[in-house]
C-alpha cells in the first residue's frame, strides 16, 4: 500500500520541456561563462570563433 508522503511532489511551476543550452540562442559571453572563466576580450573573441566553427551546440559541453 502506498503513503501519500511516499508519493513524488507534483510541481506546478516546472516547465514541462526542459533546455539543454543549444537550443535557444546565447551570446559568446555566455559560452565563456558556462566554462567558468570571466569574459575577457580575447576569451569572448575565442568563444565566438567557437560558435562559427562549431555551432550553437557547443555550449552543450560545458553544461551540467
Amino acid at each position: 500500500m502506498e503513503r501519500e508522503s511516499d508519493q513524488q511532489p507534483q510541481h506546478a511551476d516546472r516547465p514541462s520541456k526542459l533546455w539543454t543550452g543549444g537550443e535557444r540562442p546565447y551570446d559568446p559571453e555566455d559560452l565563456v561563462m558556462a566554462t567558468g572563466a570571466d569574459p575577457t576580450p580575447e576569451r569572448v573573441e575565442k568563444a565566438r570563433k567557437m560558435i562559427e566553427r562549431e555551432g550553437p551546440s557547443v555550449i552543450e559541453r560545458y553544461l551540467p
